[in-house]
């Protein structure tokens, strides 16, 4: 529901794959807002349910300009993910290099391409000296399984967990200096995976769908239309949440359960954030009250706002990355 504007700007030409399937019913059957409590992904992870997998090279592409690229893939929940894996060159530090999961916001999961997306973000990271994965999260480009959205299905959270995984068992990696960044919808699954892990020493949201389920319900005013390319059946997994368990204010105890928000003191490092006041997308009204239930933790790890700034950053865009690098620098 938050497409990044820029990176929707190459998508137009890109053909839908075939690996990438529809919604079905069947799959839509299967989807129960319950499935979204971080208690009980919690379990999960703490019964070693996020394994991933090891990282299988499909790919080799043209290198950055200290730094390997290949598109990889990895296994979650039986399903095959592609990612865009950057390793930096060199001697990596003692116990492997730090890295950073890379989720991205709402692009449509049928012109999603691996390398057309967030490739000046990652670039500022895998240049710094980090080991970056971004997933396509299932039913995107040549992913298997099918996009079921966010928020109301558990599939994108389980495939950030098993990247995480992935990355945890990559002989490259220090598994204790790994961090989380994500954009819109991208923030939203970071969170909670940090929420879930508390392991994720620390993590970056640009622009964050980071309200909490009363927020994402009442409080989501967007200057831009929802997109035409979300199935109306996806759109209708709110309504049948809803249905099933009423409101987030009719059943708050429900709801808090899914939310990462409720979690917040359990976090096993601090969160950046970065939002513009001319999002289009967004409202900065979820930063400013993230921000402000961080603050008190002692979770809080900056919080930038940009004056007339959209829902990418465009204008700050250096700036934020700078700001991003040097945190994770520290954090991690």
């Amino acid at each position: 529901m938050n497409p990044p504007r820029l990176a929707l700007l190459a998508v137009c030409l890109a053909a839908p794959s075939s690996l990438a399937s529809a919604q079905s019913a069947a799959a839509l059957a299967r989807v129960d807002a319950a499935q979204m409590s971080i208690p009980a992904a919690r379990q999960t992870f703490q019964k070693g349910g996020y394994p991933g997998s090891a990282l299988t090279v499909r790919q080799t592409l043209a290198a950055g300009s200290n730094y390997s690229r290949q598109v990889v893939s990895y296994q979650s929940e039986g399903l095959r993910i592609n990612a865009l894996l950057t390793v930096p060159r060199g001697t990596p530090p003692k116990g492997g290099w730090p890295a950073i999961v890379f989720n991205h916001g709402y692009v449509p999961p049928k012109v999603y391409r691996t390398t057309e997306r967030y490739v000046a973000y990652q670039d500022a990271f895998a240049r710094a000296g980090f080991i970056t994965l971004k997933s396509d999260y299932r039913g995107h480009g040549s992913s298997q399984g099918e996009a079921l959205g966010g928020y109301y299905a558990p599939g994108y959270t389980t495939d950030v967990m098993n990247a995480l995984g992935s990355l945890k068992r990559d002989p490259r990696v220090n598994p204790a200096r790994i961090g989380m960044w994500g954009h819109s919808m991208g923030g939203f699954l970071s969170l909670r995976a940090m929420a879930i892990d508390p392991g994720v020493k620390a993590g970056v949201i640009w622009a964050g769908v980071v309200g909490d389920y009363d927020q994402l319900m009442n409080s989501w005013t967007r200057r831009a239309p929802v997109p035409a390319s979300i199935p109306s059946a996806v759109l209708n997994l709110r309504k049948r949440a809803v249905e099933k368990y009423g409101t987030p204010r009719e059943n708050p105890t429900f709801w808090n359960k899914l939310s990462a928000n409720t979690y917040l003191r359990d976090l096993g490092g601090p969160v950046q954030l970065h939002i513009g006041t001319n999002d289009e997308d967004v409202p900065v009204a979820f930063h400013t009250a993230l921000a402000a239930q961080l603050r008190p933790l002692g979770k809080l790890g900056g919080n930038y706002v940009y004056p007339g700034d959209n829902h990418n950053l465009s204008g700050n865009l250096r700036t934020a990355l700078d700001r991003s690098v040097q945190f994770f620098r520290e954090r991690l």
